[in-house]
């Protein structure tokens, strides 16, 4: 009944007649036989390790390394979201986190809104050493991926009890079929022990995200998590002092060769073709945020300098100026939260602040004005 175990995994015949299909069930990692790290792979290796090890430590020049990551946790959340197919944009999340008005549908932003809140867990669980990565830890950041918006409903949190499948209308007809539920949880158990081993952790990145994704053990949010575990991993092992690497962006760009590599791997055990195309992304993705990195610190030392020049009212702008930097768009209500000033002394400062051209009035009220750190977000949205 079962076809002969390949380097990838082995077909499962999970039902005949006219709609028949097979299913696909993963070898454990690491592959066997061993993956063959030629001159190309290891060349490539060798340069990703180097542009994260820039990554990092342009990190460290920034005045704040908080602020940066604020916003750029918001464009990955953006980014993993549109390649499930919502349409809001990072200006449609910056409006509903300070309760203006999106462009997009409410549920899209919402669905936005909980990939940040499902990150912020489980790097909160990893990093206070409250959980390891792990089965439970996935299932957890699923649940709070999953909370209160479309497919919430499809078991959060909860390894799928029914056959998923993908492309197609039926598993018959699928361009790939995952494994059958009771294969979810020992494969799973598979994956967990291998983020253990002692992979180097740019390999074992490439090869769990696609293992995840050939799993795909969750009903809806597989894409997501499956993202979310590159992270989690970075993290886990303190490559990264911040979890700044986020690979959705070149994943979109790269769509189709993205899936026909992680099919590859499936039908051929293709490993080598796909991690060097994950190589190839994390070298791209790491250069690209190091560089929108080092902007950034040249535009909000440029901006503080502006602001050093207004004499009376600086202190207080400049401590505005620095919560627009960490969440870009901002109304005085929020910076009276924030800062403990009054509320004239906020309006004043970004009235001067908006004088500058450093922040934009963005809603056209009278009252609940919201103000944009325009600059700050034209370059985060470059890349």
């Amino acid at each position: 009944m079962i076809e002969t175990v390949e380097r990838a995994g082995r077909l499962v015949p999970a039902q005949t007649g006219p709609d028949g299909y097979a299913a696909f069930v993963p070898a454990p990692l690491p592959p066997d036989p061993p993956l063959r790290i030629d001159a190309r792979l290891q060349s490539l290796l060798d340069e990703a390790n180097q542009a994260l090890g820039r990554l990092d430590a342009v990190t460290v020049l920034l005045p704040d390394p908080t602020q940066f990551l604020y916003s750029y946790i918001r464009k990955e959340a953006v980014l993993s979201s549109q390649i499930e197919g919502t349409q809001s944009s990072l200006s449609d999340l910056l409006l509903f986190e300070n309760e203006g008005a999106p462009g997009a549908p409410l549920d899209d932003v919402e669905q936005t809104s909980n990939y940040i809140a499902a990150m912020n867990h489980g790097l909160a669980r990893i990093q206070s050493d409250e959980l390891p990565l792990s089965s439970r830890l996935l299932r957890e950041v699923h649940a709070r991926l999953m909370r209160g918006v479309r497919g919430g409903d499809r078991a959060p949190g909860e390894f799928r009890r029914t056959q998923n499948w993908l492309g197609g209308t039926r598993p018959g007809n699928a361009r790939f079929v995952p494994p059958p539920p009771p294969e979810v949880a020992p494969a799973m158990s598979d994956l967990e022990r291998f983020l253990h081993d002692d992979t180097p952790i740019l390999i074992k990145a490439a090869l769990a995200h696609a293992q995840f994704e050939t799993i795909h053990p969750f009903l809806d949010g597989n894409g997501r998590v499956g993202r979310l575990l590159i992270t989690l991993l970075l993290t886990s092992e303190r490559v990264l002092q911040q979890p700044l690497l986020y690979l959705s962006l070149y994943f979109k760009e790269h769509r189709d060769t993205y899936y026909d590599r992680l099919q590859a791997v499936r039908t051929e055990g293709a490993w080598e073709e796909w991690l060097e195309f994950f190589l190839e992304g994390v070298i791209a993705v790491a250069g690209s945020a190091t560089e929108t990195a080092r902007r950034i610190r040249a535009l909000i030392e440029r901006d503080r300098e502006t602001i050093h020049g207004f004499g009376r009212g600086a202190a207080s702008a400049l401590r505005v100026h620095e919560l627009a930097g960490r969440r870009i768009a901002l109304s005085s209500r929020v910076a009276l939260e924030h800062l403990g000033l009054s509320a004239p002394t906020i309006n004043a400062a970004l009235a001067r602040l908006e004088d500058a051209n450093i922040v934009r009035e963005a809603s056209g009220r009278k009252r609940g004005r919201l103000y944009v750190y325009d600059a700050y977000l034209a370059l985060l949205l470059e890349q």
